[in-house]
């Protein structure tokens, strides 16, 4: 696989987000959904496929194990009993990228009219019929 063939995103329910009021600014300000949209329309553009991916515990799983390691929003380093000792962003990106390269349904976009199956039970690799 070359680089950037595949992009994996979690898929934050930004409406949801708002609702907490000592958050909703910053991620208004962030402009996360129309980050999103950016990914999906450059996938589609460049022939790459994008894969949003559900977000749940993707920074309190351990990355290296898979334990769920409880942690306040304001714990920026990810330690767990495995040995395993991450900036807690570094630990997230890890499950996001897994849960997308196990991805048994194809949630994203692919350019080019060149067609996906969504095979249940299949992976990723399989799924798309070819990465030109």
């Amino acid at each position: 696989m070359k680089s950037n063939d595949l992009i994996v995103y979690e898929d934050l329910k930004v409406k949801n987000m708002v609702r907490n009021q000592k958050l909703s600014k910053s991620i208004n300000n962030a402009g996360w959904y129309q980050f999103r949209v950016w990914i999906e329309h450059f996938g589609k553009k460049f022939g790459r496929v994008t894969v949003a991916v559900p977000p749940d515990y993707t920074s309190q799983n351990c990355s290296g194990c898979g334990v769920v390691v409880q942690k306040a929003l304001s714990t920026r380093t990810h330690a767990c009993q495995c040995g395993c000792v991450l900036d807690r962003d570094e630990n997230a990106a890890l499950n996001i990228l897994n849960k997308g390269l196990s991805t048994t349904g194809h949630v994203g976009t692919y350019a080019q009219g060149d067609g996906t199956s969504t095979v249940l039970g299949e992976n990723l690799v399989q799924q798309v019929l070819s990465l030109n």
